[in-house]
């Protein structure tokens, strides 16, 4: 099997596949004022999704995360995760915001998804709908405990690393965390074409979580090959994990595994990077599967070694949303 390789010997095993550019959350890290429909919803279909996660899966990818915007405002997300699960993938995973995933957790493991990602930015519920623009912690938690409850190869919270929350989140995470087989992943905030102010005004590093978690005798794991970027970190006294993913701490880059297609067709070698490469007009029908390969394949011999967020250059995302993070 041909494998998904650059220049500097990074493999991809794990794809990043955005359905939908549209969120019914306001977070004020990404879309504070709501989203707002700039282009005809033209998104992926079933069968161009599907068709793009089995050039992957024929690339070597082992793992396809389904993202956004917010997945679940499609209402054929059943049908999307069921076209990615036939093409093979070892894992098919999802990140949500959690809004209806009590009552749909069991139709999307049904549809075959292995792993769910839920966006929980506090456990604090005022604290929660001031970052989400939404009074939902209580149902997101629940749906949380549904996913745990149907036997999910790995259910993950992503949290946000906001200064004004940081220390307060830590404790409460931990006491979440001490009997729940969870991961909780808190995430840099990241520049954007949009969010410079607030990126000035609520960017903590992540070494503030790497100092809490190492005065209460928290250890570094090694990271697994299909895993993201995340390091993660575990105490024999709780059954979860500690997660961080920093992209500003040097060497983000070196072990970079994971590549982008948008929603509407666009691979995408960087969550950073400036332009991509359209995909669309070889997820048709009537497509040659082996020049959908050849145009991947060929993109990713040009991905850079890193992004240049300490420069200030954050490319042409003017928010996460648009990238599927």
């Amino acid at each position: 099997m041909e494998r998904l390789q650059d220049r500097f010997g990074r493999r991809f095993s794990y794809l990043r596949l955005s359905v939908t550019e549209a969120c019914n959350f306001r977070c004020t890290y990404c879309l504070p004022d709501g989203y707002r429909k700039i282009a005809p919803h033209d998104f992926l279909r079933v069968d161009e999704a599907k068709r793009v996660a089995a050039a992957f899966v024929g690339l070597g990818a082992r793992k396809v995360r389904l993202t956004g915007g917010e997945p679940s405002l499609r209402k054929d997300l059943p049908e999307l995760i069921a076209a990615v699960a036939a093409t093979g993938v070892e894992t098919v995973a999802l990140t949500t915001n959690g809004w209806v995933l009590k009552r749909e957790i069991g139709a999307w493991a049904a549809a075959g998804l292995t792993q769910v990602n839920v966006s929980v930015d506090s456990l604090d519920r005022e604290s929660f709908a001031r970052v989400t623009g939404h009074d939902r912690l209580e149902d997101v938690l629940a749906g949380v405990e549904r996913a745990l409850d149907l036997g999910l190869a790995r259910v993950k919270l992503n949290a946000v690393l906001l200064k004004d929350l940081a220390a307060r989140g830590f404790d409460d995470f931990a006491d979440y965390l001490r009997t729940r087989p969870i991961s909780v992943r808190f995430i840099e905030v990241m520049r954007t074409g949009d969010n410079a102010a607030f990126f000035a005004a609520q960017h903590a590093p992540g070494s503030v979580l790497r100092d809490w978690l190492a005065a209460r005798g928290w250890q570094a794991q090694a990271r697994g090959g299909d895993d993201g970027p995340a390091i993660e970190f575990a105490h024999p006294d709780y059954r979860g994990r500690f997660g961080l993913i920093a992209p500003y701490a040097p060497g983000f880059c070196d072990s970079c595994n994971r590549l982008r297609v948008t929603a509407r067709g666009q691979l995408r070698l960087c969550l950073f990077g400036d332009g991509g490469v359209d995909l669309r007009d070889l997820l048709q029908a009537d497509a040659d599967d082996e020049d959908l390969r050849a145009r991947i394949v060929a993109a990713v011999a040009g991905k850079a070694a890193r992004h240049y967020l300490h420069e200030g250059l954050v490319g042409d995302a003017r928010h996460l949303a648009q990238m599927g993070g």
